[in-house]
């Protein structure tokens, strides 16, 4: 085994290696990471903070039913009530 092939080799892999000085000079580079949203991001963005602050019952609607139903005046049309459970039951299977 030649011991001295072995140091040539070792001195070209420590020419290489980045000391703490480079690695610093490479840190503190220019170079900047970047997001930028297409319009439909930014779209989608605010959409979804509309739905978020928007309530998930619409109180107008649920107490003028609850105002019918407490006095007795609410009615279901019985054809569109069955008619809208066998839209829902034919679009299961």
């Amino acid at each position: 085994m030649r011991i001295d092939a072995y140091n040539q080799i070792q001195q070209v892999y420590e020419a290489k290696k980045v000391g703490k000085a480079d690695e610093k000079k490479a840190a503190s580079s220019s170079f900047r990471d970047q997001l930028i949203l297409s319009s439909t991001a930014r779209d989608t963005t605010v959409a979804k903070q509309a739905v978020a602050n928007a309530p998930d019952v619409r109180e107008d609607l649920v107490s003028s039913i609850k105002q019918r139903i407490d006095n007795g005046t609410y009615e279901v049309d019985v054809n569109d009530f069955a008619g809208k459970l066998l839209e829902k039951y034919s679009g299961l299977f």
